[in-house]
């Protein structure tokens, strides 16, 4: 099947500081010739990582870089590698043009409708090379500023998910693949500020060890150092349709989210005095 779209790829306002906030599951746009195959609950696009440009509405404070997805993650997903290969060997995923939705339903109201070999390349053609390009383009624009960089990727999910993981989910679910994407002593950093949110939990390279733009970006030997938040929807928001933004619960996690992102700026910045 065909495939195109109208919308860009992506939004991104440049910053002037070292830091780099990626958001590539926040995307809700379904091109209509996309939409018109899916079911109706799919066109909900519930398994959006929804208001994190709101949760975040302080990076233009700290002079980052933001970089939006547009697009659905159904249309194709920015966090996985583009071979479709899987992140967590052994353990059940969603691929890179998903075909159902967390929760296991179909996406596609028949077999018939889900996308060939042909429409999966023109999505990525489309949408997933744009968003990494300009990714890719923006490190080297900050790099070459300020020698040292940091990479944030923005995720959310839901709190209870049995595809993913047992009972709920630990609230901030920081991913630094293991320790390679970025400096031990940043994530160890971010781990105690995370632990010191009051009222949330909060774990290093649990259930989420960060996707691919984690792990293809983050070069801490280079410079690089990208570190993944994947957060508990419950924390800010109300994890059932509508998904509505709750004030009262963003507030009391924005000033950790802050002062992460200003230990990260920190790093960096010391990461450029030593060079």
């Amino acid at each position: 099947m065909d495939f195109a779209s109208t919308e860009p790829a992506f939004h991104f306002r440049a910053g002037t500081q070292p830091l780099l906030i990626s958001m590539p599951h926040v995307g809700t746009y379904l091109p209509p010739m996309l939409a018109e195959r899916l079911s109706a609950s799919a066109r909900q696009v519930p398994d959006t990582d929804w208001h994190l440009e709101q949760l975040y509405n302080f990076a233009d404070e700290l002079g980052a870089s933001v970089l939006v997805a547009s697009h659905s993650r159904y249309v194709i997903d920015l966090n996985r590698p583009p071979n479709n290969e899987n992140l967590y060997p052994g353990q059940d995923t969603t691929g890179l043009c998903p075909l159902d939705a967390f929760d296991k339903t179909a996406l596609y109201s028949e077999v018939s409708q889900q996308p060939d070999a042909a429409e999966i390349s023109a999505r990525r053609d489309a949408v997933w090379q744009p968003y990494h390009q300009q990714l890719a383009a923006e490190l080297a624009r900050l790099q070459a500023l300020h020698g040292t960089v940091a990479l944030w990727d923005a995720h959310s999910i839901r709190s209870e998910l049995p595809r993913f993981f047992d009972g709920r989910l630990t609230d901030l679910n920081l991913g630094t693949a293991n320790g390679a994407s970025c400096d031990p002593a940043l994530a160890a950093q971010l781990l105690a500020i995370a632990q010191s949110a009051p009222g949330h939990s909060a774990v290093l390279n649990g259930r989420f060890k960060g996707g691919h733009i984690t792990r293809q970006y983050g070069r801490p030997a280079d410079g690089v150092h990208a570190v993944q938040l994947e957060m508990t929807q419950c924390s800010y928001m109300n994890e059932s349709w509508p998904f509505a933004y709750r004030p009262d619960l963003a507030e009391r996690i924005q000033p950790t989210l802050k002062h992460m992102l200003q230990a990260v700026l920190a790093f960096v910045g010391q990461g450029l005095s030593a060079r």
